[in-house]
C-alpha cells in the first residue's frame, strides 16, 4: 500500500425505520435548532417529512424546514438556506433526501458558520473553509454518496458554472437509511444513480498509482456488487435486496474507501460536470454520456490496467492481445450503460449533436480557460478536452 490518510467520521445507521431516529441522532451530535432541508412534495406525501419532524420533536428540538432544491443544486437556493439558517439560528443542518438536498445542506452549513464569506468564495477555491455548522442526513436516493463524502457540488446559476469543494468540513455527523425509502424512485433515477455509484469508483480505480492492491480489489468487489444488483434495482425498485446493496455501495464508493493510496483523478465528472451545468441534464446520465469516449482516449496509456478492469470486475476471458483485451472491458461498460437505458452519446443525452463552438466552450470552461489540466492517468489539457468532447458527440 501507498502513504495515505483516512477519516470516515459519519455515523452509519441503516435499515428499516432508520429516519425514525433522526431526533436521537441530532441530540447525539449536539444539535438542539434544526434546519431541516429537503427536495420537493414527494417527501411530504410519502409521510417521510412527518415522520422526521415527528423524531426531531419528540426529542425536544426545535425545528425549522426549507424545502424546494432541485437536482444540480443552485447557488442562489443555498445563499437562500444561509440566509435561513442565521436567521433561524439554526445549529444543525439535517438533509432528507439524495445528493442534491445533501450537498445543499453542506453549503447552508459552511455558510452559516461564516456569515462575512459568500459561499462561492469557497467553491471557486478563493476562501478555504475553517468552520462549518454540523450536518446529518436521511439518505432517500443512492446515488451521490454525498451522506458519507467530503464533498459538495453547487451550481452558479447566474453563470451556469458547476464546481465541487471538497474538505473534512463537508463529512456528515451521521446518515440514516432506510433502502425502503428507494422504493418509490423512478426507473431513471435508479439508472441514474447505479451510474454514479459506478463512476465514483471508475474515477478512483483508473489512477497512474500502481501498488495499493487491497484498494485496488475492494473497488473491484463494489463494482461487481453494482454491476450485479444495479440493473434488479432498476427493473424492480421493490426489490429490498438490491435496493439495500446499491445503498451501501454508494456510501463506500464515494466515501474515499476505493481510492486510498492514490489521486483522485475524477477526469470523468470534470467533462460531466459542464454538461450538467450548462444543460441542466441528470448527473448520471452526464457521465455515461461521455465515459466511452473518455476511455477509448486514455486507455493506452495503461492498457494492463483496463485488462485488469476487464478481467477482474466483468470476469471476462481475456484475448492474448492487451490492447483487445483492454477494449472489451470499455465496451461491456458501454453496453451495461445501454442495458439500463442510459446516454452514451452526447446526441443520446441532448436530442441533438453540438455545434463545434459548442464544444469548444465546454472544453474551455472544463479547463478553466486553457489554465489547467485534467487527471493524472493522462493529463487533460485543453485540446484533450475537446477531442474527448467531439468523440463523445458523434
Amino acid at each position: 500500500m501507498r502513504d495515505f490518510t483516512f477519516c470516515a467520521p459519519t455515523e452509519i445507521i441503516f435499515g428499516a425505520r432508520a429516519e425514525e431516529r433522526a431526533g436521537e441522532a441530532v441530540v447525539k451530535h449536539g444539535g438542539s435548532r434544526v434546519l431541516l432541508v429537503y427536495g420537493g412534495e414527494s417527501a411530504k406525501k410519502s409521510g417521510l417529512l412527518t415522520r422526521v419532524e415527528k423524531s426531531l420533536m419528540m426529542a425536544g428540538l426545535t425545528v425549522k424546514t426549507l424545502g424546494g432544491v432541485q437536482p444540480n443544486p443552485t447557488l442562489s437556493f443555498a445563499r437562500k438556506g444561509v440566509l435561513l439558517a442565521l436567521t433561524f439560528q439554526a445549529d444543525f443542518i439535517l438533509a432528507v433526501g439524495g445528493g442534491s438536498v445533501i450537498d445543499t445542506a453542506k453549503a447552508i452549513a459552511v455558510g452559516a458558520a461564516n456569515p462575512h464569506t459568500d459561499i462561492w468564495a469557497y467553491w471557486t477555491g478563493k476562501s478555504a473553509v475553517q468552520a462549518a455548522l454540523p450536518v446529518g442526513s436521511v439518505l432517500t436516493i443512492s446515488a451521490a454518496g454525498s451522506e458519507t463524502s467530503d464533498s459538495a457540488v453547487l451550481t452558479d446559476d447566474s453563470r451556469k458554472d458547476k464546481r465541487g469543494l471538497n474538505t473534512p468540513f463537508n463529512r456528515p455527523r451521521f446518515a440514516l437509511m432506510n433502502p425502503e425509502l428507494t422504493f418509490t424512485l423512478s426507473p431513471k433515477q435508479l439508472a441514474c444513480g447505479v451510474t454514479d455509484i459506478l463512476m465514483h469508483t471508475l474515477d478512483r480505480y483508473f489512477t497512474p498509482m500502481q501498488g495499493n492492491e487491497l484498494t485496488d480489489a475492494l473497488a473491484e468487489a463494489l463494482m461487481r456488487t453494482v454491476i450485479h444488483y444495479g440493473p434488479a434495482a432498476v427493473q424492480n425498485p421493490q426489490d429490498y435486496q438490491a435496493q439495500s446493496e446499491m445503498m451501501w455501495a454508494g456510501s463506500l464508493s464515494h466515501n474515499n474507501l476505493t481510492g486510498l493510496g492514490a489521486d483522485k483523478e475524477f477526469a470523468v465528472h470534470q467533462l460531466g460536470h459542464e454538461l450538467s451545468g450548462r444543460f441542466g441534464v441528470p448527473h448520471g446520465e452526464s457521465l455515461s454520456a461521455v465515459w466511452g469516449a473518455w476511455a477509448l482516449y486514455v486507455y493506452k496509456e495503461d492498457p494492463a490496467r483496463f485488462a485488469r478492469y476487464t478481467s477482474n470486475v466483468w470476469r471476462l476471458a481475456l484475448t492474448t492481445d492487451i490492447d483487445s483485451a483492454a477494449r472489451q472491458g470499455i465496451d461491456a461498460t458501454i453496453r451495461f450503460f445501454t442495458s439500463l437505458g442510459m446516454p452514451t452519446s452526447l446526441q443520446q443525452l441532448l436530442g441533438r449533436q453540438l455545434s463545434s463552438s459548442e464544444l469548444c466552450e465546454l472544453a474551455d470552461k472544463c479547463s478553466r480557460g486553457g489554465t489547467r489540466t485534467v487527471s493524472k492517468f493522462k493529463p487533460l489539457a485543453k485540446e484533450d478536452l475537446l477531442r474527448i468532447y467531439t468523440a463523445a458527440n458523434n
